[in-house]
């Protein structure tokens, strides 16, 4: 898939995401109160999946928590009494897009500073090793030189931040990830508009790590009216990993 073809369903999802659903369930109203008790603008967040970008992980209309603590850098006592990390292999991150900074994205880390990644054949390497990734989805039903052979045949519409990171950081056919920045790809690995497209999330962009799912509806769904067989039950409460 090329990147402008990415970049228009990646428009068009988000477009559908953004608009106006109509709220006749008592169901999501209560799920949104409860989620507003219990929350606060400097301790966790909620977000709303718009894409399946990060699918079979995470689904379009799940309602996350972001705990916005979880990265944030402590205080001198503060280490010693709250559970501050440093972002990590596998995490999964909420962080400010860096081609529109009015938008929040969700993607998994793959590289942290220092780190050596590329991709063969749809396969990520780290370090020279593969990884094991049994959260992924392939659903593609062709094959894309620059998709699955990252950083190799770059297409020539790439942003200029991409295009900068290609010229600046990939060394004997690998990415090397810079200090303060960090390597992202989508769990829908076919299907995701991750730093492949757009470059590197600097730290200083993320935004916090979803705790769990506190609500989950299907917008696609062909029952219109009965929320309650548009809620998925299963989903409620579930951990984020």
């Amino acid at each position: 898939m090329s990147t402008s073809r990415l970049r228009e369903e990646a428009v068009r999802l988000a477009a559908a995401g953004r608009r106006p659903r109509q709220r006749s369930s008592l169901g999501e109203w209560t799920m949104t109160l409860i989620a507003l008790l219990f929350a606060t603008t400097t301790i966790v967040e909620a977000y709303v999946i718009p894409t399946g970008s990060m699918e079979s992980t995470l689904r379009v209309g799940d309602h996350l928590l972001i705990d916005k603590l979880a990265y944030a850098k402590p205080g001198p006592g503060a280490r010693y009494l709250l559970p501050y990390q440093g972002v990590r292999h596998g995490d999964i991150v909420v962080f400010v897009y860096p081609l529109d900074v009015r938008q929040n994205y969700v993607k998994r880390v793959i590289g942290t500073p220092g780190d050596r990644i590329r991709i063969v054949n749809g396969q990520v390497y780290r370090n020279g090793r593969p990884l094991q990734e049994p959260y992924t989805q392939r659903i593609a039903s062709f094959s894309d030189d620059y998709r699955d052979n990252f950083p190799a045949a770059p297409p020539p519409d790439l942003p200029e931040r991409a295009r900068q990171m290609l010229r600046d950081n990939v060394l004997n056919g690998e990415l090397e990830v810079p200090e303060g920045n960090y390597f992202v790809l989508g769990d829908n690995r076919d299907n995701s508009l991750d730093s492949r497209y757009w470059g590197f999330v600097a730290d200083s962009l993320v935004r916090g790590s979803p705790l769990m799912v506190y609500y989950s509806f299907d917008p696609d769904s062909a029952v219109t009216f009965d929320w309650l067989r548009r809620v998925r039950w299963h989903r409620l409460g579930e951990r984020i990993h």
